[in-house]
């Protein structure tokens, strides 16, 4: 299947910020219930012990992603100063506000709005993005791959989406995961439940953005040829799949350690 290019509607400037911010919430606590990235955490924390990074800069974060979950894993191989950074084009902050209270501080965010490919000069770290580097057009997924490379950091990119019929019905278990989690999705809202259950505009959203989301996923051989468009020879570069029902897309690179002149 053919690769298509369609911009979903949470990306579209004209959807109301709190419909955003309702669905990025819903996908989040769906996903965090049935740990979906629980099997990448082995090789994203190999990739951050090899990169010798202490801040992750999370690209595209939604509600947080999977940080306020996974931040405990990889914070335990990398010590007491770490620290990951949420960023979004249309941050979602009471979302961030209270991973960082939930975290002691270890997450922190970022306020301004963040393009993906364009980060602020002093916003450095390992960087990672969780089902959203699909959002980005090939030419625009190279350059966020060459941003990290310019500025010699780490990078990981990890997607939920697939192009299969498989991955396609999975989809419609998102939206029903929502419908039986809302109530206790905080901080509790009733517009939430308005906009889920009276009028469910939030079922709908992730259920059509899934959908576009699959069509436009890049495989791990796709991921590969875009780490290798770049020529960055000196950086160490994985993509692949994980196993299991629910697969994950992945793609890793991070500079190789120089070794000192004899």
């Amino acid at each position: 299947m053919k690769r298509i290019d369609i911009q979903e509607l949470h990306e579209r400037p004209w959807l109301p910020g709190y419909l955003r911010d309702y669905m990025t919430d819903a996908l989040q606590f769906v996903m965090g219930v049935a740990g979906v990235y629980r099997p990448i955490v082995g090789r994203l924390s190999g990739a951050v012990e090899a990169a010798g990074a202490h801040r992750l800069v999370d690209l595209c974060s939604g509600a947080g992603g999977p940080w306020p979950w996974l931040y405990r894993t990889v914070k335990k191989s990398r010590g007491g100063d770490f620290q990951i950074v949420l960023t979004d084009m249309y941050p979602n902050l009471t979302a961030f506000a209270r991973a960082r209270e939930d975290s002691g501080g270890v997450i922190d965010f970022w306020l301004e709005p963040v393009e993906a490919s364009h980060l602020p000069e002093n916003l450095s770290g390992f960087r990672t993005m969780f089902t959203s580097f699909h959002h980005f057009a090939p030419k625009a997924a190279s350059s966020i791959l060459r941003g990290a490379v310019e500025q010699r950091q780490g990078i990981g990119v990890f997607d939920l989406p697939r192009r299969s019929l498989w991955t396609m019905l999975t989809v419609f278990l998102v939206p029903l995961g929502a419908l039986l989690m809302t109530p206790f999705i905080r901080p509790f809202r009733w517009a939430r439940l308005f906009w889920t259950y009276i009028l469910p505009v939030i079922p709908f959203l992730l259920w059509y953005d899934g959908i576009l989301s699959c069509l436009r996923a890049y495989t791990s051989a796709e991921m590969r040829q875009l780490s290798a468009e770049i020529g960055a020879k000196d950086y160490e570069w994985e993509a692949g799949e994980t196993g299991g029902p629910v697969a994950v897309t992945y793609l890793l690179g991070y500079p190789v350690p120089v070794s000192p002149a004899s």
